[in-house]
């Protein structure tokens, strides 16, 4: 799962206070990125942490899936839980806070973290692994939003930009470090390491949050919307139970029922959140256009690319016969690519406007995928890494300008709803991008023959350029002179 696009987005439901609702620091006082020092570290561990578990289990797939005796593309539920769980229960992060306090609420966010690490280490099925990524999804869905909000109520907006390049500095290292990590672990030692590693790392947090996290809440929190959030909690598993049924042969009319229940609890919400003062999502914020064309955007850009990394690891280890090790290897041109583009991107919105740039741009991620059709067992390695350099740095560019752009028409004192919206919708999206990859994958696949997967992997992401192309048509719905102008990003 790509955390950077999680790093770029500007506020991702934690913009619940800004920090320029303090009067800015006395030049006598300390500089407050010194008195923080320890809040910083204890965050930075924390999006880390996340970030590491987010992307080095793609890595180990085919290991787990031997060692649990089921099929690599049957792993997809243990993918597709954790990534649902955040996308549900994220919205809820800003109201425990206010509620429990902040130093409760990402203690205990630390603390579930762990114990689902600890669970998905000692698994012995397929059904437990997911049950206990369940457990994951639970702590880590508070870890990174309320990590900014705390940085965003404790820096002074002078220093707050440095102090959130330091933690997401660390984010990316996650990311880069993951699939090495896990495909070192797989090779060397055994793929439960990966999840236990997490235990002393949550410890250590635990420790630090008593000692640097501030206690911030409200006197008194605003009701919780519960009833909206079992309807859209019921809605997303609905929908993600129906296309991970629709792989099974004969289960069409399990896949119809679960969708249609999907869907008659979708209306429900929808009419449910236009008489309650405090819904889960505002769905009065979609009148913005360019708040419902970021959101639906994301979802079809995500449905084409949030599976690639797993197809990938698919292709090369299994395809091709390469190591874990190697396999996870190509995530640091990856890496590089996002990293070598993002001093750009400001610059580039500012010359092109926000309609152009993602126009162009989503059409050029749809011919990278589909150009990934022409690797194969004899591909050599160094253009393999080169064209997963190409694709990292199209989709930071991607990644920046769709999540910047839910907030360029809107007000304030919207932005920390537009954030909750937004960090759901990319989640959901996601779960749904990595069921699709494995359900095309499997729709491909002929046997479980090396060669087949390399026919699979090539028919999948064509399909994905085609998905992922649908969402330029979305992208070209904007009119708005302010999203689709030249203005820079912000």
């Amino acid at each position: 799962m790509p955390l950077q696009d999680v790093i770029d987005s500007p506020s991702e439901n934690d913009v619940h206070r800004l920090p320029s609702d303090r009067p800015a620091l006395a030049p006598a006082e300390p500089s407050s990125r010194v008195r923080y020092r320890g809040l910083i570290w204890l965050v930075a561990a924390a999006f880390f942490m996340q970030a590491l578990d987010s992307t080095i289990v793609n890595t180990a797939v085919p290991a787990i899936a031997r060692a649990l005796d089921v099929s690599p593309l049957s792993m997809r539920t243990a993918l597709t839980s954790y990534v649902l769980t955040l996308a549900v229960f994220i919205p809820m992060s800003p109201w425990l806070c206010d509620r429990f306090g902040t130093r409760r609420v990402f203690g205990g966010a630390i603390l579930v973290f762990s114990l689902g690490s600890l669970l998905c280490g000692v698994a012995q099925n397929l059904p437990q692994l997911v049950g206990a990524r369940v457990v994951q999804g639970l702590g880590g869905a508070a870890l990174l939003p309320v990590g900014r909000y705390v940085l965003a109520r404790s820096i002074d907006r002078r220093e707050f930009v440095g102090a959130m390049t330091t933690v997401a500095t660390f984010g990316l290292l996650g990311s880069v470090f993951g699939p090495l990590v896990g495909g070192t672990l797989v090779e060397f030692t055994n793929w439960r390491l990966i999840f236990l590693i997490n235990v002393p790392v949550g410890l250590m947090g635990l420790w630090l949050n008593r000692r640097e996290m501030p206690d911030y809440r409200l006197d008194r929190a605003n009701r919780f919307d519960t009833v909206g959030f079992v309807m859209f909690a019921g809605a997303s598993a609905l929908l993600l139970m129906a296309a991970e049924t629709a792989g099974s042969d004969g289960q069409w009319l399990r896949v119809g029922a679960y969708a249609l229940l999907a869907l008659g609890l979708g209306a429900l919400y929808v009419r449910h959140s236009h008489r309650v003062p405090h819904p889960v999502s505002d769905l009065s914020l979609l009148r913005v256009r360019s708040v419902w064309v970021s959101l639906a955007g994301n979802l079809f850009t995500r449905l084409g690319v949030s599976g690639m990394y797993l197809l990938l690891v698919l292709f090369l280890q299994i395809g091709c016969g390469w190591s874990p090790l190697a396999a996870g290897m190509m995530m640091v041109p990856q890496a590089i690519g996002s990293i070598s583009v993002k001093p750009f991107i400001d610059r580039l919105l500012t010359r092109f406007g926000y309609r152009r740039l993602l126009l162009g741009n989503t059409i050029a991620v749809s011919v990278v995928l589909c150009v990934f059709a022409l690797l194969g067992p004899g591909t050599p390695t160094w253009v393999i890494a080169g064209w997963v350099y190409v694709y990292g740095a199209f989709m930071s560019l991607q990644y920046t300008s769709m999540n910047t752009l839910t907030y360029v028409d809107l007000d304030v004192r919207y932005a920390s709803m537009a954030s909750s919206m937004a960090s759901t919708a990319q989640y959901l999206s996601m779960s749904f991008g990595i069921a699709l990859a494995s359900l095309l994958m499997e729709a491909f696949l002929p046997s479980h023959a090396p060669s087949a997967y390399v026919g699979a992997f090539r028919g999948s992401v064509i399909v994905l350029g085609m998905v992922t192309l649908a969402a330029s048509w979305i992208f070209s719905r904007l009119r708005d002179p302010r999203a689709s102008g030249a203005h820079g990003a912000m």
